[in-house]
């Protein structure tokens, strides 16, 4: 058994050395990014935050670790601090936007500003009821150069935007208002048509009614008829465009052949800017102006309208987050770079190179002492094979935009098709790697040999 066992570790002695010359790899390491989260307290005051503010507490999520040519990404966690909330301005449909804009200053080798941008689509909402604000607000830009970059958080900026809308509006709503001769006729006859069966009609010159809304839009709501007359339109006291119309004519000018056909849409204006308006219609002759109605029109906006903005500023001065921004963490190779040789075994049982270097490779593709890399890597694999063992070394290097990537495959390498070239670099490694072999090998047959003699000895005393 002790003759067993003594084979089994020679044996393994020169397995281990076979392993240990036959690869050795130098891998490079990538930096890991470092990830940061900084609370800070805002105050929120104007446009939908009312008159009384709204407390928020935001978070600002970033990298604080990256390297030249990463995004540099800012995230916003943005959420109601205390009972405090951002308010409706008025009764709006599905599909109103809540909006946000956190900025950020950036010193440092590049500065300038960064926004971060967010949204979040409303339910019905009631006229000062709550908004809902967005989950997260997010923004990047690429780093454009090495070095430490400074982050100081800025103001907070919150939009409400209002659906694309409309509402028809009844003659006899609050919101329309009447001078003196008007009359309120109800219950008009069906198939006259009205909006709800009823309008206010005068003949008297210069009679006035006027309609209030918010929107970027308005139409007024009539009936076309032969004994109707013309009627002006103001908007904001201005005149409208067009500035006049006739409910007695077709749009091309004809006169019209019915009596009285209601909710018919003599006139309407477009592209106001979204606010409240009024609309004002004035009699111009002594025939009948019937008003039925009017249809107040949001359009679809492209940017928030500015009256509800609220402007968010932190409660207390913010102190600078550092970004480092460097290059690729890798080393340079130069020729006087060289490869240990005669690996050891670590008790996890990884390869680690120690001992004196070998010789370097050279020829006139090795990079000279000048050139700086921003990225390198350096591999050398030895493979076993019979009855000469090849060696096969590949030098890649990533230069800076000046110097072109240099690939070395020496000749005699796998699949090259080539004789192999005398190198006394490569005849040194391989002899090594033979030497080694043989020295385990005969160092087992030697201790086979001696154990076999006192194994004879011991029987010859018995």
């Amino acid at each position: 058994m002790r003759w067993r066992a003594g084979r089994r570790r020679t044996l393994a002695a020169a397995i281990v050395s076979v392993a240990g010359g036959a690869l050795l790899a130098l891998p490079l390491a990538s930096a890991k990014a470092e990830t940061v989260q900084v609370d800070l307290n805002y105050n929120c005051t104007g446009g939908v935050a009312g008159p009384s503010g709204v407390n928020l507490k935001v978070t600002l999520t970033l990298q604080t670790a990256l390297t030249a040519g990463q995004p540099l990404d800012i995230k916003w966690g943005v959420a109601y601090r205390d009972g405090t909330r951002f308010l409706s301005p008025g009764l709006f449909q599905p599909g109103a936007r809540v909006s946000a804009t956190g900025v950020v200053d950036i010193n440092g080798p590049w500065a300038g500003k960064l926004d971060s941008l967010g949204s979040k689509d409303q339910a019905l909402l009631q006229n000062g009821g709550a908004l809902a604000l967005p989950d997260l607000i997010s923004g990047a830009v690429a780093t454009t150069a090495e070095g430490e970059i400074e982050i100081v958080p800025r103001r907070l900026l919150l939009d409400f935007t209002p659906p694309a809308s409309e509402a028809v509006v009844n003659d006899d709503d609050p919101a329309v208002t009447y001078g003196p001769n008007w009359t309120d006729y109800n219950d008009r006859d069906g198939n006259i048509g009205d909006v709800h069966v009823d309008v206010h009609a005068s003949q008297v010159m210069g009679a006035e009614a006027a309609f209030k809304f918010t929107g970027t839009g308005v139409d007024f709501i009539s009936e076309q008829s032969n004994q109707a007359g013309q009627v002006q339109f103001l908007v904001d006291g201005q005149p409208g465009i067009p500035a006049t119309a006739d409910a007695s004519k077709e749009h091309d000018g004809s006169p019209v052949l019915v009596a009285n056909k209601g909710n018919y849409t003599l006139w309407g204006m477009r592209g106001l800017p979204y606010k409240e308006h009024t609309l004002t219609v004035k009699k111009l002759d002594t025939r009948w102006a019937m008003v039925d109605g009017f249809k107040a029109v949001t359009e679809q906006l492209v940017d928030p309208p500015k009256q509800f903005r609220a402007e968010c500023k932190p409660v207390k001065k913010p102190t600078a987050i550092r970004v480092n921004v460097g290059g690729t963490a890798s080393p340079s190779i130069s020729p006087s770079d060289s490869i240990s040789g005669s690996p050891s075994v670590t008790p996890s049982g990884s390869v680690t190179p120690t001992g004196t270097p070998t010789p370097t490779g050279t020829g006139s593709h090795s990079p000279s002492p000048s050139t700086s890399n921003t990225q390198s890597q350096l591999t050398t694999v030895v493979v076993l094979g019979t009855p000469t063992p090849t060696a096969t070394t590949t030098v890649t290097l990533t230069a800076t935009p000046t110097v072109a990537q240099v690939k070395v495959t020496p000749k005699g390498g796998a699949q090259t098709g080539e004789a192999p070239v005398a190198n006394a670099s490569g005849r040194l490694l391989v002899g090594s790697g033979s030497v080694m072999l043989l020295v385990g090998v005969l160092s087992g047959v030697a201790l086979l040999r001696r154990r076999a003699a006192h194994a004879g000895d011991r029987s010859e005393t018995v």
